[in-house]
């Protein structure tokens, strides 16, 4: 494991957008997420009728990471979780997940489902320790690489941050 780095996690802002598309095309180049994208989430992470909670993770003046989460109802849905690659492995995964959530506990949600990569083992094997279970598959999910979705769900979100040790 690498050694761990020591990052501030904050509420994501617009003027965070570009150098979030930055990692994101980085991680992501087949299914980048748009700028646009990110406004229409962040339009509604405020306010009284917020639905969503989007964080990045800062090491001094550079965004490091980033996650978020859109809650309807009783059900969360874990929408992106990115780390910068030469962050891998150092627990900024972890804490952005935990982050997640707890704001998946505050919106007083059930449960907590999320799609991951089939081929994206080192991701599920974070979902796996903070206890989401699979739950299925959607094929061709990830566009347009045709790759499919391993679907994972997590019920009691609010018991699966306490006592979990967070490395990676």
């Amino acid at each position: 494991m690498t050694e761990s780095v020591m990052c501030a996690l904050r509420e994501m802002r617009w003027w965070d957008i570009d150098p979030v598309l930055e990692l994101e095309r980085d991680l992501f180049p087949e299914d980048a997420w748009s700028r646009g994208m990110f406004w229409s989430e962040l339009a509604h992470s405020r306010g009284p009728e917020a639905t969503r909670r989007y964080v990045v993770a800062e090491s001094g003046t550079r965004i490091t990471g980033y996650a978020g989460l859109v809650a309807t109802g009783e059900q969360a849905d874990v929408q992106t979780i990115a780390v910068a690659r030469d962050l891998w492995g150092t627990g900024l995964g972890g804490l952005l997940l935990a982050e997640l959530l707890g704001a998946a506990t505050a919106f007083e949600c059930a449960e907590v489902m999320l799609e991951c990569r089939v081929d994206n083992v080192r991701a599920q094997k974070l979902y796996e320790r903070f206890g989401f279970e699979p739950v299925g598959f959607r094929r061709g999910y990830y566009q347009p690489g045709n790759v499919d979705a391993l679907v994972m769900r997590l019920t009691d979100p609010s018991t699966s941050v306490q006592g979990t040790e967070i490395n990676g």
